[in-house]
Parts: C-alpha cells; sequence; structure tokens
C-alpha cells in the first residue's frame, strides 16, 4: 500500500512537471518572438493589413511564428484600440490566428524524437551566436520548441503508467458521463494555462492512452477553444479594448454551439474516418477553426458594426491628467506597452500645445482665469508624465529587445522635456504675465511682435518634434534641431532692437525692459526642450544606418 501511494505520488510529480515544461517552452517561444520581432511584427500589421483576406492570411502567419493566438489577440487589441486598425480586419486576423494555432498543434502531433535534441543544441549555438538580440530570441525560440517537444514525450510515458490507475479511470469516466463537465474542465484548465496549443496537446496525449472517446475528446476541444478566448477578454482595459476579444470569443462560443448541438453526426464522422482518438483532437481542431474562418470572414463587417454598438467608446475622464491608454495588458508585451505610452505621450503634447495657446492670449491680455487654466494644464501634464514613467518602468518584465529599449528611452525623453517645457511655461511665463497685468501695463506693439516669433517658431518646432518622435523620422529630427539656430537668432535681434529702444530712458527700462528680457530667455529654453527630444531619435537612427552600411559592406 505504501509502495502504491508512493507511485501514485510520483507519477502526479511526474505528469505535473511534463506540463510546467510544456507550459514554459510555449511561454518562452512566445515572449522571445515577441522581444526580438514583435516590433517589426507590429509595424508591418499596421502598415499592410489593408483588406480581411490580408489580415487573415496575417493572422495565419504570425500565430505560426509566435505559437501564440493570444499574443496576436493582444498586438490586433492594441492597435484597434489605438485606431491604427478597424475592428473587421482586426477580427479576419483573429479568425487567421485560430487556424494558425492549429498548424502549431498539427507540428507538435507527429513523432519529433530526433528533433529534441537539434533544436535544443541548434537553439544554444544561435543564442551563443552573436550578442544580439535577434539571434537571441530566435535561439530562445528554438529551446522552448525543443522544451514543448520534450514535454509531449514526457507527457505520454506518464500518462502510459497513469491509463492502469483506478483513479485514472474514476476521472475519465467522470468526463464521459457529462457533456458539460467536460466542456468546464476544459474552459477552465486553458484559462489557468493561458495556452490552448498546450491544453490541445494536453488532450491528445491523454486520448492516446485509449480511455476517452471521440465524442468526449471533442468536447474538450471545444472547452479549450473558448478558453483559449477568455484571457484577452478579462485583460482588457476599456471598452474599446473589449471589442475584439469579445468579438473572437463570440465567434468560437458560436461554433461550439453548433458543434455539441451536431455532436452525435460528428462522431458517426469521426467512425467513417478511421482516425485515432489522438488523430481526431488533432483534425477536429483544425476544422473547427478552419470553418469558424470561411463562415464569418464575410461577416466582419456586420459583427464589427454590432461590437462597436455594443462596446461604445468611453467618454473622456473629467481630468485630463489621468491616463487613458495605460493598459496592464502592455506591461508582459513590451511592444504593447510602448504603443500604448507613445498614445499617452501624444496627449502630454497636446496639453503643452493648449498651454501655449493660452499662454499667447494671456500676453495679448491680461486675465487671472487665463493664469489659473494654464496652471491647471500644467499640474495635469505632471500627474499624466508621472503615470506614464511609471508605467514605462513597468514595462517588459520579460526583458526588453535593443530596439524596445532604445523606444522607451526616446518615449522617456519625449514626455522629460515636454514636462520641463511645461513647468517653464506655468511657473515663469505665466508668471512675467500676470506681474506686467499687475501693474496695469500691456506689452507693447515690438514687444508682442517679437514674442509673437518666438510663439510662432516654437509651435511649428512642437509639431516636428512629434512627428520625429511618432514616426521616428530622422529628417524631421535634424531639422528640429537646425531650428535651434533660428530661434536664437530671433531672440538676440528682439533683445539688441529693445536695447536701443530703451538705452536712453532707465525707467521704461526699470519698469517692463526686464520682464520683456526674461520673456525672451523662457522662450529660448521652452524650445531648447522640445528640440532636446530630437537627440535620441538621430542617436538611435543613425546608428541603426551605420549598421545597415556596415552589413551592406561586408556583404
Amino acid at each position: 500500500m505504501i509502495m502504491t501511494t508512493q507511485s501514485g505520488t510520483t507519477l502526479l510529480v511526474h505528469l505535473a512537471g511534463a506540463i510546467a515544461l510544456l507550459l514554459w517552452g510555449s511561454h518562452m517561444i512566445s515572449t522571445a518572438l515577441q522581444r526580438g520581432f514583435g516590433t517589426p511584427l507590429r509595424h508591418w500589421m499596421g502598415r499592410h493589413l489593408t483588406n480581411r483576406w490580408m489580415a487573415l492570411l496575417a493572422g495565419v502567419g504570425i500565430t505560426g511564428l509566435l505559437q501564440s493566438s493570444t499574443a496576436v489577440s493582444l498586438m490586433a487589441t492594441s492597435f484597434t484600440a489605438a485606431g491604427t486598425l478597424s475592428l473587421a480586419p482586426a477580427l479576419a486576423v483573429m479568425l487567421g490566428a485560430n487556424v494558425g494555432s492549429t498548424l502549431v498543434v498539427q507540428l507538435m502531433s507527429f513523432n519529433t524524437e530526433i528533433a529534441v535534441p537539434l533544436l535544443i543544441l541548434s537553439g544554444f549555438v544561435v543564442f551563443k551566436l552573436r550578442d544580439h538580440s535577434g539571434f537571441e530570441s530566435a535561439g530562445c525560440a528554438l529551446i522552448g520548441l525543443g522544451q514543448m517537444l520534450l514535454a509531449l514525450g514526457m507527457l505520454s510515458a506518464t500518462l502510459g503508467h497513469i491509463e492502469t490507475t483506478p483513479v485514472f479511470h474514476a476521472v475519465m469516466q467522470g468526463l464521459e458521463g457529462d457533456t458539460l463537465i467536460a466542456l468546464m474542465v476544459a474552459i477552465i484548465l486553458t484559462l489557468v494555462c493561458h495556452s490552448s496549443v498546450a491544453v490541445i496537446l494536453l488532450i491528445a496525449s491523454l486520448a492516446a492512452t485509449g480511455v476517452m472517446t471521440p465524442v468526449t475528446a471533442m468536447v474538450l476541444v471545444l472547452g479549450a477553444n473558448i478558453g483559449g478566448a477568455l484571457p484577452p477578454l478579462l485583460n482588457a482595459g476599456s471598452a474599446v479594448a473589449r471589442r475584439l476579444p469579445a468579438g473572437n470569443l463570440l465567434v468560437r462560443g458560436a461554433g461550439c454551439v453548433v458543434a455539441l448541438a451536431l455532436m452525435p453526426l460528428l462522431g458517426k464522422l469521426a467512425a467513417a474516418f478511421e482516425l485515432t482518438t489522438p488523430q481526431l483532437v488533432v483534425m477536429f481542431h483544425t476544422a473547427f477553426s478552419a470553418v469558424l474562418a470561411i463562415i464569418f470572414i464575410g461577416l466582419t463587417g456586420p459583427l464589427a458594426r454590432a461590437l462597436e454598438r455594443f462596446f461604445p467608446e468611453e467618454p473622456r475622464p473629467a481630468d485630463p491628467g489621468m491616463p487613458m491608454y495605460l493598459d496592464e495588458a502592455g506591461l508582459d508585451i513590451a511592444y504593447i506597452g510602448l504603443s500604448n505610452s507613445v498614445r499617452e505621450s501624444l496627449r502630454v503634447a497636446d496639453m503643452l500645445n493648449v498651454m501655449l495657446d493660452r499662454l499667447r492670449a494671456l500676453f495679448a491680455a491680461p486675465d487671472p482665469l487665463k493664469a489659473g487654466e494654464i496652471r491647471q494644464a500644467d499640474q495635469s501634464l505632471d500627474g499624466l508624465s508621472a503615470a506614464i514613467r511609471a508605467y514605462l518602468a513597468d514595462i517588459g518584465q520579460e526583458g526588453l529587445s535593443d530596439s524596445d529599449a532604445d523606444r522607451a528611452q526616446e518615449i522617456l525623453m519625449f514626455v522629460i522635456n515636454i514636462e520641463h517645457a511645461g513647468d517653464i511655461l506655468s511657473s515663469s511665463l505665466t508668471q512675467l504675465a500676470t506681474r506686467r497685468g499687475r501693474r496695469g501695463e500691456q506689452f507693447s506693439a515690438f514687444e508682442l511682435h517679437n514674442m509673437g516669433l518666438l510663439h510662432a517658431e516654437i509651435l511649428v518646432s512642437l509639431r516636428l518634434a512629434i512627428t520625429a518622435f511618432l514616426g521616428e523620422d530622422l529628417a524631421a529630427a535634424h531639422q528640429l534641431v537646425a531650428r535651434k539656430e533660428v530661434v536664437r537668432q530671433i531672440e538676440a535681434t528682439a533683445s539688441r532692437e529693445h536695447f536701443r529702444k530703451l538705452r536712453d530712458d532707465k525707467n521704461a527700462w526699470a519698469e517692463s525692459g526686464d520682464i520683456f528680457q526674461r520673456v525672451l530667455r523662457d522662450y529660448r529654453r521652452v524650445h531648447h526642450h522640445i528640440a532636446a527630444v530630437a537627440y535620441p531619435v538621430i542617436d538611435r537612427l543613425s546608428d541603426d544606418e551605420i549598421v545597415t552600411d556596415e552589413s551592406r559592406a561586408n556583404a
């Protein structure tokens, strides 16, 4: 009796270890490829998904590469929430992603015993080949694939011993007797594992023991499909972000309802094809996703419109300093988190633009209400900037690729420089305008004209800064830096003319000269911080061009 208990415990430990290794291998592949190639894939998706058929093929291909339909769902959800990808093609991406995950299962279902040491060895060699994030990511992905195949071998061996135990037969008989229980078990297991691929492979391994009927196996596959659609929906942080995962869940749920209703017929078809139960698991999973893709590819437009009505865009928060796009789902996947940070950073730039407009009006006509609005806007800007900085610090718990780390630094510097520019507008320039107003004085036409010149140049430079930052535009970055000399010349010319006008009037200098000179200086300080946005972009893109030139020369 003691030996039996120990033997059963040992088998459970082996089973748990095999499942953990399977999940870790899947996680390793997905995170490695996302870290190394997620940003190029994101750019490609954003530019080339122009129609539903292209989107469908993209979903198949990217899921086959990342081996995670959940990762593709999070990627597509970030695009739809950002407005760079409409919902209809995003739904087509998910139809393709579901098909792509079946291809992964197909690959894993072959007898690939010899591939395990080859994959792990080649992965190690590639990982150590060069100190480059792309090679490291590819190496980790190959090692992860080898681990998954190794885990499947361990599962098969362990289940071969477990199938003779009475407890295993009791559990399987419980699943045989109730379709709903079998469905819920698969849903919960997939939800916990966050990997429908791993659960489908586990079901196939269980089916290989011969204690599972074809109908039970197909019901478990349906449950895994529903469970795989739940994590992106549960991680969505806004109504707009819920549209795509909700649509994916709706499509899979509708397919499951129809399949359950036709289960007696499907059981007869399975018997007619004379497939083994493990083969049936793989083929049914593939057929289920393929049929859904064929049926719903023509319905993505109406489904998208229905989801947009059911999940309307939420009103903006009353406090503009509250973040709108810093979704927690982006903390685990670097390129999604960076996209969210960029969107919030553009809101920071918009706040600075509003502050500049109100400051110009304040100089023309002193108004305590406008001064208060500028200070309030600066507080909101500071709060949003702090939220972005904290979010950037938490992105990429699995590590960042070199390009993603550089992009995070660019975002950080953009936010910091815009915040400093806002502080100068609020604490110094607004105070100078208010002081002049308290004396009951107006800025002269000469002063307003030169301040207007500087103000216009700053607005142009702010637009260039946004272009360089958002589009990673090297030409715009260089143009922004060159404009520093233009601003310097405007300031110097205005200062000399002002000195000339006030040279013979000491009282006029005491009343207005100091304030105007300080305004000129602070405007130039504001422009300095805006122009500083260009330097991280220039440093990174110039280095990329050097690397590209060296690669071409070596070739």
